[in-house]
């Protein structure tokens, strides 16, 4: 049984999200993620004026006189939802954490996909496969992905990004919209990045606070490392050790960025401390222009 305070989360996550998505998102997440292309369906004897380049020829074989094979056009899809439940996600120095905003993105994803009668999977990583559901579709199956993307406990602290996207590889045979939500905190991905993205439709959406790029100065203080659990002083009052984490920070931005883009994957950047409608108004008129050319 769910504590109260979690059911009431995810009846406001709920309202907040599918009033998004009605009065907002309305046909923009359609538009953008329409079922397209032809999907098998089954095999049939041969009729005069079938396209001989459509017989099987192995059942033809086998049965001794032709069948063709049939497809039918794909017009639903699958919305996987990968979502960083490392340490470093619980963290804000706003209103909100990045794994609040996280899952926000997930159940806006999620209650958009099943508009438009999409089926919706989950996976969950750390260093380690959390959580993972698979793809359906319906009401009672989207509350139970807001659940866990809120009620989850994860099991590690550490980032493994590679790992995520291996195991979605193996679980998803067939092509998806795959929605990597994380603040990327990890490295040697981009291989495994590069072959998820040649299978799906891959975006990444990144999540970023404003204290990751800028030091307070407010004299020496405690800083811990949320993956690792390591503690260590600095000086904030001192302008070089300030200048140094805005660049150490601008680093790994930048390195972000590089291996995204050559990828080939799609950026939605996310920070707490802005609404995030804007950055994904922003990706969805980015995908509609090039759509039209």
């Amino acid at each position: 049984m769910l504590p109260k305070e979690i059911i009431k989360k995810i009846r406001r996550i709920e309202i907040k999200t599918s009033r998004m998505v009605t009065d907002i998102f309305a046909g923009q997440y359609h538009s953008m993620f329409k079922g397209k292309g032809m999907e098998f369906d089954e095999v049939r004897e041969y009729q005069p004026g079938d396209e001989i380049r459509s017989i099987d020829w192995n059942v033809t074989a086998r049965m001794g006189h032709p069948f063709v094979k049939k497809f039918v056009e794909e017009r639903q899809l699958t919305v996987m939802l990968l979502m960083d439940a490392s340490g470093s996600s619980y963290f804000g120095s706003g209103g909100q954490f990045k794994n609040e905003i996280a899952a926000e993105l997930c159940s806006l994803l999620a209650f958009s996909a099943i508009k438009n009668n999409d089926r919706v999977g989950l996976i969950i990583f750390t260093d380690r496969i959390e959580k993972f559901i698979p793809p359906r579709k319906g009401l009672r199956h989207v509350l139970r992905v807001i659940r866990e993307v809120l009620y989850h406990t994860p099991q590690g602290k550490g980032t493994d990004i590679k790992l995520a996207l291996e195991y979605l590889n193996r679980v998803m045979r067939k092509r998806a919209v795959c929605f990597l939500i994380s603040d990327f905190f990890g490295q040697g991905f981009q291989q495994q990045l590069l072959i998820a993205n040649k299978r799906h439709d891959c975006i990444a959406m990144t999540v970023t606070d404003p204290r990751e790029q800028v030091l307070p100065e407010a004299g020496i203080i405690l800083l811990q490392d949320a993956e690792t659990g390591e503690e260590f002083y600095v000086d904030s009052a001192s302008r070089n050790v300030r200048q140094e984490f805005e660049a150490a920070g601008k680093r790994m931005r930048e390195e972000r960025a590089r291996v995204l883009r050559q990828a080939g994957v799609d950026i939605v950047d996310i920070r707490t401390d802005r609404p995030y409608t804007e950055e994904l108004f922003r990706f969805f008129r980015k995908r509609e222009k090039r759509l039209r050319f």
